[in-house]
């Protein structure tokens, strides 16, 4: 994917920033949104914001980002067009677009953009509406608002005569290696985890943690190449789950055993999950389960989660408890509460950060 510049949005209602051509047939724009908070109270319901105009693939393109959504269904919602700019369009453009927050890697790049399904682009149909991109209360709790800002990604693919012709498949990888564990051909280590025996691929493990590389080719190795190894301190369920994401690279689905407790399920299945991945050196397992954690945190779980995050080393994740904290309506129900009198029980070195936070 080629570098098609940058815009920078302003509460105004205008952007500023540089927009590159593109001539490829592929590129992406970033979008960034400077000062939320003054964007969505400028620009209400159905009015947008909008970047540059860019080229790829030959023709110019802009996003229109609408804080409040752009319309009264999606008022909660923050909404994202690509819109093309270009009026004298005779015959219809395709391209395929995904929109993400530039930290989300996994949803850029080109194999992800082709696997999207392609829109017809013309002057009578110019717009592609992403009206439900995020909902602005959970932009509010995630890590992918910093300091009042945050940036989009606009991945864009415009369609070539050959490209109807000649699709290069999506890659399947992914599924091909989480075959070999589900048919558990070719395994050759087995776990003791409760009281369940689990198989995997040793070269597998060592090449995705380097705790288990330690564990089964450093000085120790002899021990279990013909034995059981032993895990202690753990679910059967969590290492599957662990076992799912070393070998497919995405955040593994939860077991749930009651729909309606759905939620405080959730909730503790990725405390364990967030414990394993500082466990066996998984960082990017870590920031997915950072991330969903961030989702979780309201007044009867804060303490928890902030409690989990100083454990395991999770800076990011203990910043957006202590922002939580600080905010007035959440403080004051917190202070209404039993839960202020846990915290300074239980936790008092989070009260006093919180102190250092108000003093800063």
């Amino acid at each position: 994917m080629s570098f098609a510049g940058v815009s920078i949005t302003r509460y105004t209602g205008d952007a500023a920033g540089h927009a590159v051509d593109v001539s490829t047939g592929s590129g992406y724009h970033l979008l960034v949104v400077a000062d939320y908070s003054r964007t969505k109270a400028y620009a209400s319901t159905g009015k947008a914001i909008a970047s540059l105009p860019f080229t790829v693939g030959g023709r110019r393109w802009c996003i229109r980002y609408f804080p409040n959504g752009d319309t009264s269904e999606s008022h909660q919602y923050i909404s994202l067009h690509l819109h093309l700019v270009d009026k004298d369009v005779t015959e219809a453009v395709k391209a395929q677009c995904t929109f993400s927050f530039v930290d989300e890697l996994e949803n850029q790049g080109p194999a992800c953009v082709r696997a999207k399904e392609a829109h017809d682009f013309s002057s009578c149909h110019a717009t592609l509406a992403h009206r439900y991109f995020w909902k602005r209360d959970d932009l509010e709790k995630s890590s992918h608002l910093k300091g009042n800002s945050f940036t989009i990604r606009c991945d864009l693919a415009v369609t070539s005569m050959f490209d109807r012709f000649i699709t290069v498949p999506p890659s399947s990888i992914q599924q091909h290696i989480m075959n070999l564990l589900l048919s558990k051909e070719g395994t050759d280590v087995m776990f003791s985890v409760g009281d369940e025996t689990i198989i995997a691929h040793r070269c597998v493990l060592a090449a995705r943690s380097s705790d288990f590389k330690a564990e089964l080719f450093g000085p120790m190795m002899e021990g279990t190449i013909a034995s059981v190894i032993q895990i202690e301190d753990m679910e059967a369920r969590v290492f599957r789950a662990l076992l799912s994401f070393i070998y497919t690279d995405s955040l593994p689905d939860m077991e749930v055993d009651n729909v309606e407790e759905r939620e405080a399920q959730e909730l503790l299945w990725l405390q364990h999950l967030l414990a394993v991945a500082d466990r066996y050196d998984l960082q990017r397992l870590k920031v997915l389960c950072k991330e969903k954690l961030c989702k979780h945190i309201v007044v009867s779980s804060v303490k928890t989660i902030f409690i989990l995050a100083e454990r395991h080393n999770c800076g990011g994740l203990k910043e957006v408890c202590l922002e939580f904290l600080k905010t007035p309506p959440n403080l004051k129900e917190i202070t209404a509460t039993d839960v202020f009198d846990n915290i300074v029980t239980a936790c008092p070195y989070l009260l006093k950060e919180l102190i250092a936070k108000f003093a800063s």
